[in-house]
């Protein structure tokens, strides 16, 4: 990918509100650019109520169409940011949480809603 001077610009800003000074660009503007508004706020809940059904996902985001939740969900455990954890085995129901990789985009997030509070 090539980023434009602004996404640049933006990761750097963004690097900075998490308190990097060594700018991890790459991997901020891939967050912004290639996840996506589901994804973010997958992650958001995850962050903000802990291990999450299914359902509660639907309640909290009912802008997301459930195939598109479903898609999302599975991208972001086969990327090892969350899992899952059986609570019912007849049928077989899961929740979703996050990982220590999960966890550790928390500064990333924070940055991202830091900077929206900055340019309303």
């Amino acid at each position: 990918h090539k980023f434009s001077r602004g996404d640049v610009k933006l990761a750097a800003h963004l690097a900075g509100c998490c308190g990097y000074h060594e700018t991890p660009q790459v991997a901020l503007v891939v967050l912004i650019r290639v996840a996506g508004l589901p994804t973010l706020l997958i992650l958001r809940d995850l962050f903000r109520r802990g291990p999450l059904r299914f359902q509660g996902f639907e309640a909290e985001l009912p802008g997301i169409a459930p195939n598109t939740l479903s898609a999302r969900l599975k991208t972001l455990e086969a990327q090892g940011v969350i899992t899952t954890r059986l609570y019912e085995s007849h049928p077989p129901r899961y929740e979703y949480l996050l990982t220590d990789k999960g966890h550790a985009l928390g500064p990333v997030l924070k940055a991202l809603y830091n900077w929206g509070e900055e340019h309303r």
